[in-house]
């Protein structure tokens, strides 16, 4: 019962009437049974609505488990021999954390996976298969915070060793176990990273879909594997965490399953101590067309339930909030009884409990019985995702040392009589000479619980986690097959360049159909709308009805088969795509090649935690962000300018990063991208910018494609002369105004420039911290030379680089130029104008280039000061505006 429940009650006008419907209703429960009654129910639900009755919505069931005791299916496993498996899987994850900690500060956590060991335990003897020639393998999302456990699990089935336990968190030296789940620290052991939390359960969600199109698209069988993302109630909090699931709704993903471990805290207190957790969750699943599974109350419960025929103690515990839940753990079963059993009425229904019975009652999350059951529903449910929302208490078992406590999350020492107790609790064999050492416990290994522990995996298919490392090679085109676009010729954008190279490799017999084009609804903004037609964009269901513009050449088509994945507005669901996509070849054993083409100012900035986590899982594909750079786009303004993306970028290690300006340029960059990732399988990704300005594609400059891979290479040299030099460097549609300054400086000034294309002004400082790194920790060796230098060894005149982003995206180099180096960049927030109008308000056109040149040369004392302002004044410069990124 609940509120509303006691207003209707009150305001009952035909007592006697409506105890005839409620026992009419009850006899259909116990004659014809719970569906039955359900169906009667809907029935006269519909017929009010139809009559126009204003029937309130509720998609709240009573605080109690959804599955009924009568539909608990028998429990196919030996409940004693699991228990004592939790016991030593329970005290090994506590004495990992506690043992990195007795000399270090390396922190851990200990009360997370006491809470949800049950949850674990349970999956990992009876339901997650692993990868086998078999089955494709079920994919295991582990809450970041329960890795402790995890690791414990597979000590005790001798998978790590002693010295590996105890070195959690201290992984420098090349045999550590890291803090959380990390794919890129252990690469052949975690499938999946979940922290930061939040990006577990939703790249969960795409994941299952991703599934879907694997085997729409005949690249894998998928359909008896599932998605299992467990996750924190408090995580919930996190915007990710939900917001996806209305998609998974929509598309009836019954291959997913979240276990949300409701242990009613979070990090610094209860998640809802006023409210309840359980409930608003499984309000915000159920409306969105998930199957919501409550295990709030274990089996002791059972008989207090049975004998309460008047739902006093239900009402109860819809009455209690969460603080109340943490309150009672945390004391003991008198208090309980004083205080949740507060009613005579409810006392009696326990008279005959002692306060350890009392304080016995156990919750759901705790009971393998109630978790097996959920899970065997779970899996078997057709038509919906499942949440199985699972009552715990956090740090169960650790006693006054952290169970139900606020401190309990950063626990991570505990005093030697919390210890004790916690061995005698788990009647585990440890003497108390032996607990001085903080001891891990092993199953001995004739024992029929190592036995069983071993056999439960057996049976399932091996080890989990466990994560493939490598798919198969795959052959990739020549370079020449982009021969229209590396011969130059067309005044065409480096998007329109893109999406030329996208359909030559979607025709190619060899990769084309492992090509995965991912848009957030800007197909037409980038041109790719001719993709709809040839390639469909895919739907599990097709397409059900005839789309508006289905007399056009190029009409909207959704298709079973279809190969482009449209996300809607939602780069955070295309991110996921692209992670799931690009990982295939770990999670499928199958490569697949997927390009995000999205707005730049929406993707590293947007997303950058999802994109940390596609590094960590080794994610391999292409990023492109389109309408790039901070003047590039018409009319747009302050939120879609991006001048910064590569400086994320730049953050990522595995990424590689190019901001282009020619079509060769971008053609040689993707080529040696599939080289690397789908033929050497290296576990890269690349960050690519591209244009929607129109300009004259220059030809691929004969013998550069090597250095351009490098992040530089000549582009045009200047007349061999005496007259004054500069070297013009430049990205981007920003090299085509230094390009155009080049021509100034001949023409107006008497100067003569070299012109250096760089494509990635991030690889050339990687490549100068490594030379720089060698030399330092190699001072007897003949020194390592940078790119950088290379290059300009023989330059004359003062260096002057100029892009369309921050001036600190082209400062990243200035420690390996050794000529006077000047920057010109767009710092500050973008606004709407024409290109011309922004690049002279950022003083990146080819006016403030020349400037810039000439007062370079004028400090090297090679020309006139009084000339540059002449050069001001004649390109209407106005020299006392204020500076941009001050406006």
């Amino acid at each position: 019962m609940n509120n509303n429940t006691d207003i209707a009650v009150r305001n009952d006008i035909d007592p006697a009437e409506t105890q005839e419907w409620m026992e009419a209703l009850q006899a259909v429960i116990e004659k014809e049974g719970s569906d039955r009654a359900s169906f009667l129910i809907e029935t006269l639900l519909d017929t009010a609505r139809q009559a126009g009755l204003d029937i309130p919505f509720s998609a709240n069931t009573p605080y109690i488990n959804t599955i009924s005791v009568d539909k608990q299916p028998k429990f196919p496993g030996n409940f004693d021999i699991e228990r004592t498996i939790r016991s030593y899987v329970r005290w090994n994850a506590m004495m990992m954390v506690l043992r990195a900690n007795k000399h270090t500060n390396v922190g851990g956590h200990i009360a997370s996976f006491a809470s949800a060991i049950t949850l674990y335990d349970v999956g990992q003897n009876h339901f997650w298969n692993a990868a086998s020639d078999k089955h494709g393998g079920d994919l295991i999302f582990s809450q970041g915070h329960s890795a402790p456990g995890i690791y414990a699990h597979s000590f005790l089935l001798g998978r790590l060793s002693e010295e590996q336990m105890d070195n959690f968190r201290q992984e420098v030296g090349g045999n550590g176990l890291s803090s959380y789940p990390h794919p890129w620290l252990m690469p052949e052991f975690w499938q999946f990273p979940t922290v930061s939390m939040g990006l577990g359960p939703i790249m969960a969600i795409y994941q299952a879909r991703f599934m879907r199109y694997m085997q729409d698209r005949g690249f894998a069988q998928t359909d008896n594997r599932k998605v299992w993302a467990f996750l924190g109630d408090g995580e919930s909090d996190e915007p990710e965490t939900l917001g996806a699931i209305g998609m998974a709704g929509r598309e009836k993903l019954d291959n997913l399953i979240f276990v949300v471990n409701c242990n009613l805290q979070r990090l610094d207190g209860p998640v809802r101590g006023n409210g309840k957790i359980i409930q608003e969750l499984e309000g915000n699943f159920r409306g969105a067309n998930w199957n919501v599974i409550k295990v709030i109350w274990g089996r002791r419960w059972d008989p207090i339930l049975a004998r309460d025929k008047d739902g006093l103690v239900v009402k109860r515990m819809m009455e209690c909030v969460d603080g109340d839940y943490q309150t009672f753990k945390s004391k003991d079963g008198a208090y309980v009884r004083e205080h949740f059993f507060n009613t005579p009425e409810l006392k009696e229904l326990v008279k005959d409990y002692t306060d350890r019975d009392i304080w016995e009652l156990n919750r759901g999350g705790h009971d393998p019985i109630k978790v097996f059951t959920a899970f065997n529903a779970a899996v078997n449910h057709k038509g919906q995702p499942t949440v199985i929302l699972a009552h715990t208490i956090k740090g169960y078992g650790m006693g006054d040392s952290g169970q139900a406590q606020n401190t309990s999350h950063q626990q991570k020492k505990m005093s030697m009589e919390s210890i004790k107790a916690i061995r005698d609790r788990y009647q585990l064999p440890i003497s108390n000479e032996e607990l001085l050492e903080l001891p891990y416990i092993r199953l001995a290994e004739d024992s029929a619980e190592l036995n069983y522990l071993r056999q439960r995996r057996i049976d399932l298919g091996g080890y989990l986690p466990a994560r493939r490392t490598k798919a198969y090679p795959l052959e990739i085109p020549a370079l020449s097959a982009f021969k229209s676009l590396l011969d130059g010729g067309h005044e065409i954008s480096t998007t329109m360049a893109f999406v030329r190279m996208l359909n030559v490799l979607v025709k190619d017999k060899q990769i084309g159909k492992r090509i995965v084009p991912i848009v957030p609804d800007e197909s037409r903004t980038f041109g790719m709308e001719g993709m709809f037609r040839q390639l469909g964009i895919w739907s599990q269901v097709g397409q059900l009805y005839t789309p508006q513009d289905a007399e056009q050449l190029m009409f909207y088509k959704e298709d079973k088969h279809g190969q482009v994945l449209q996300e809607g507005i939602n780069e955070a669901g295309g991110l996921c795509d692209w992670i799931a996509a690009g990982t295939a070849y770990s999670t499928h054993g199958v490569p697949m090649i997927p390009f995000f083409i999205y707005y730049s100012m929406f993707g590293f900035q947007r997303v950058a935690d999802l994109i940390w986590a596609a590094a960590d899982q080794r994610t391999r594909g292409f990023l492109l962000g389109g309408t790039a750079g901070r003047t590039t786009l018409n009319g747009e303004g302050l939120q879609h300018e991006d001048g910064h993306s590569h400086l994320i970028a730049a953050t990522v290690p595995n990424c590689y990063s190019y901001d282009p300006t020619f079509a060769g340029e971008l053609a040689v960059i993707i080529h040696d991208g599939l080289r690397r990732m789908y033929v050497e399988q290296e576990d890269i990704f690349y960050y690519i910018t591209l244009m929607n300005e129109n300009y004259d594609q220059a030809p691929l400059v004969e013998g550069s494609e090597a250095d351009i891979l490098k992040g530089m290479y000549l582009f045009k040299k200047g007349p061999n002369s005496k007259k004054p030099r500069v070297q013009l460097l430049g990205s981007g549609t920003i090299f085509i105004e230094v390009i155009e300054a080049a021509k100034l400086l001949s023409e107006d000034w008497g100067v003569d420039a070299d012109l250096w294309s760089c494509p990635s002004f991030t690889e050339l400082a990687r490549d100068g911290q490594s030379c720089e790194r060698w030399n330092r920790l190699h001072p007897t060796e003949k020194a390592r030379v940078t790119h950088i230098e290379k290059c300009l060894d023989n330059a004359k005149g003062p260096i002057v680089a100029a892009t369309d982003y921050m001036r600190a995206f082209a400062e990243q180099i200035r420690p390996w130029v050794k000529n006077p180096y000047s920057v010109l960049g767009t710092d500050g927030f973008g606004r709407s104008d024409t290109r011309a109008n922004l690049r002279s308000f950022f003083e990146v056109d080819r006016y403030h280039v020349t400037v810039a040149a000439l007062h370079a040369l004028a400090q090297a004392g090679e020309f006139d000061a009084g000339k540059v302002e002449v050069a001001i004044a004649k390109y209407n410069i106005n020299p006392d505006v204020t500076a941009p990124w001050l406006i």
